[in-house]
């Protein structure tokens, strides 16, 4: 909190200066370099240049103070009247996830939405007839409301700001990061990178990428999932993400993958590894290995590195299958392409398929399934029907 009044009084200092007159391009340029050092520098900023605008009109409720100087909270009274109708909405704004998704937030900033309704220059001997200074003043309360509010909205969405990269259905890219690692991106991902001297932490927001992270001890490699994490120092991976599910396949180092909602840890069974959402512990992924974690816990499967290569090979622009169902072969299909396929008849989903594709090239995959198969394709500009 101390650092949160330095940046409040720092704030201040700029405002008083710009609003003295005697503000120059330098002036402008130190404003600039301090409101991009920090999220929290601009939080500051924007809550008190709502108010300060107004503020300024309040010279009469402020009589006695010199120009420019904001009275301190602790000299402030503020109106039943205000605070009555003030404690709705400051309710709404702390229940509201939007506003205030994280603890940490709630932390920081519900003590400061709490007490907002205090930030109002009105003494106490104050004549009925001031109503218009009243008026007024109620408006600055609203304004630091709304200040706050929507600085806790610039801040829980730059939580994680940064660089995002997507890509299309059937797109790929190759992303390298500035501490030497380098991602991956699948078809119709979405990422996004925050690098921090702690931590180097990406977001998964759709879809499957692949990590090649550079080893620092110092810095763990988290990448954010939903509710759950997949944490490594220097390792290879992917991570794919279906809804809330995850799927993590290791071809080199070792990773960490919990849960915030249920810490688990595995059974004592050796293959295939499981655990219950009641468990308690860490579960860690070898190369070779693949975890797939969901509400219900995490199994973790040692498939061997020639079986989990396959299972990378779209990273080649290729999907290869090994006595594949055809309902899942589709469904892979479907991924990357933007004209789909479609089972029209259940009999044929159970057939199995084998064999290495294109991603790309559905046309190809239809073809193999209408040569080998008794199945028989109606095809269209948008999809493409199976049926026996």
């Amino acid at each position: 909190m101390d650092s949160h009044n330095q940046f409040e009084d720092q704030a201040a200092a700029y405002l008083a200066q710009r609003d003295s007159g005697d503000w120059t391009s330098a002036d402008q340029a130190q404003l600039d370099q301090w409101l991009t050092e920090s999220v929290a520098h601009r939080v500051a900023f924007l809550r008190l240049e709502g108010v300060w605008e107004e503020a300024r009109r309040l010279k009469a409720a402020c009589a006695g103070l010199p120009a420019g100087v904001v009275p301190p909270p602790g000299e402030w009274q503020h109106s039943p009247f205000f605070e009555r109708d003030s404690r709705a909405v400051i309710a709404q704004a702390l229940d509201d996830p939007d506003i205030v998704s994280e603890p940490t937030l709630r932390a920081r900033w519900g003590e400061e939405l709490s007490t907002a309704a205090k930030w109002v220059s009105i003494p106490s001997d104050v004549s009925r007839t001031s109503r218009a200074v009243h008026t007024r003043a109620f408006a600055v309360a609203a304004t630091v409301l709304l200040a706050v509010a929507g600085g806790l909205y610039w801040l829980a969405a730059d939580r994680w700001a940064g660089d995002r990269y997507t890509t299309p259905i059937g797109g790929f890219a190759s992303v390298p990061l500035r501490d030497g690692s380098h991602i991956t991106l699948n078809t119709a991902t979405q990422v996004r990178v925050e690098l921090t001297p702690e931590e180097r932490h990406i977001r998964l927001d759709a879809g499957e990428a692949f990590f090649q992270v550079a080893h620092d001890a110092n810095r763990p490699f988290v990448v954010q999932v939903g509710h759950k994490r997949v944490i490594a120092v220097g390792t290879q991976f992917s991570v794919r993400r279906t809804g809330d599910d995850i799927r993590v396949i290791v071809t080199e180092g070792k990773v960490r993958v919990e849960s915030d909602q249920a810490p688990l840890r595995p059974r004592a069974s050796r293959q295939p590894q499981q655990m219950d959402q009641h468990g308690l512990g860490e579960v860690f992924v070898t190369p070779g290995g693949i975890a797939s974690a969901g509400d219900e816990g995490i199994v973790v499967e040692d498939r061997g590195l020639p079986a989990v290569q396959e299972d990378l090979s779209w990273r080649q622009g290729y999907l290869t299958f090994h006595d594949t169902l055809l309902v899942d072969a589709v469904a892979e299909f479907n991924r990357y392409n933007a004209h789909k396929i479609r089972i029209d008849d259940p009999s044929i989903a159970s057939i199995r398929i084998s064999g290495t594709f294109r991603a790309l090239n559905y046309e190809a995959f239809v073809r193999v399934l209408d040569d080998g198969f008794a199945i028989h394709a109606i095809a269209t500009d948008e999809s493409t029907t199976l049926t026996r």
